[in-house]
């Protein structure tokens, strides 16, 4: 008899053909798309413009689109609108600046030194659960009626958030970077400027957002306080008169505001922090 061996072969892949290779499921968010954050604002003045169009909505409590954007340009065009928002914006430059100041030198004083976080972290916290508008009257006695009392209560609402999220984030620091800076001998200097910047800095972008945003909030109810000019103010002569197309235009500028401020420090902590491997890059 003829021994027959049978031998199991596995079937190759024909010519020009790649073996199949199983997909790996994909579990981060994806490429950015470009301009994103414009399709929400986008599709909300597209929904508005739908429903003015419709007719669904009052016009006298939410004027149509067209109506809001030739009333700025009115506005625009006989000075009071450019006035008001120069105005506006100096305030706000103002009180910023030094809210962010004030933020980030307490933060690196508590976030270094034991002492320093005994006197100023229980401080600060204590300011945190005061409301700050609730200050207003307080500091109208202290300061006046006049612009410093406006722009002391915006550095009040843009430092809390500044100092908690920096120092939060120093205090995050692993301790293992510390102990090899020991190692390696280096100076207070040269400990804060290779461990303590680069560490704090993800924590004082999110607090620097905050900050911005908070300068504009602060500043709508600033302005109605004795003031004779700003977009808050132009906001409240429209309430007296019932213009709620003047209000409109106020409340669109404060976003745009708001919007643009915080996609310029998203963009400034992206190229900072290019070196961070995230989601979000």
């Amino acid at each position: 008899m003829t021994a027959v061996t049978t031998t199991t072969a596995v079937p190759a892949a024909r010519a020009g053909e790649l073996p199949e290779v199983r997909r790996r499921r994909r579990l981060s968010p994806g490429r950015r798309l470009p301009a994103a954050r414009l399709a929400g604002p986008l599709l909300v003045l597209v929904l508005w413009a739908a429903a003015s169009a419709a007719g669904t909505l009052d016009t006298s409590a939410v004027p149509a689109p067209w109506t809001v954007l030739r009333t700025a340009a009115h506005l625009w065009t006989d000075g009071t609108l450019s006035t008001d928002v120069l105005t506006s914006l100096k305030r706000a430059a103002y009180g910023f600046a030094i809210g962010l100041t004030a933020g980030v030198l307490l933060a690196l004083a508590a976030g270094l030194s034991r002492t320093g976080e005994a006197l100023i972290d229980g401080t600060v916290q204590l300011n945190r659960a005061i409301p700050t508008l609730g200050l207003i009257p307080l500091f109208i006695l202290w300061l006046g009626i006049g612009e410093t009392f406006k722009i002391a209560i915006i550095a009040i609402v843009v430092y809390v958030p500044v100092y908690l999220n920096t120092h939060a984030a120093l205090a995050g620091i692993d301790s293992r970077y510390v102990e090899l800076a020991e190692v390696q001998g280096l100076s207070r200097l040269a400990f804060v400027r290779q461990v303590v910047i680069p560490g704090a800095l993800p924590g004082f972008f999110v607090g620097l957002r905050l900050g911005v945003t908070g300068s504009w909030l602060g500043l709508v109810v600033l302005e109605q306080i004795n003031a004779t000019s700003g977009l808050g103010y132009l906001m409240f002569q429209a309430q007296n008169y019932g213009q709620t197309d003047v209000i409109l235009v106020g409340l669109l500028i404060y976003g745009v505001f708001g919007l643009v401020s915080d996609s310029a420090v998203r963009l400034v902590e992206r190229r900072v922090l290019s070196w961070r491997r995230t989601l979000s890059s």
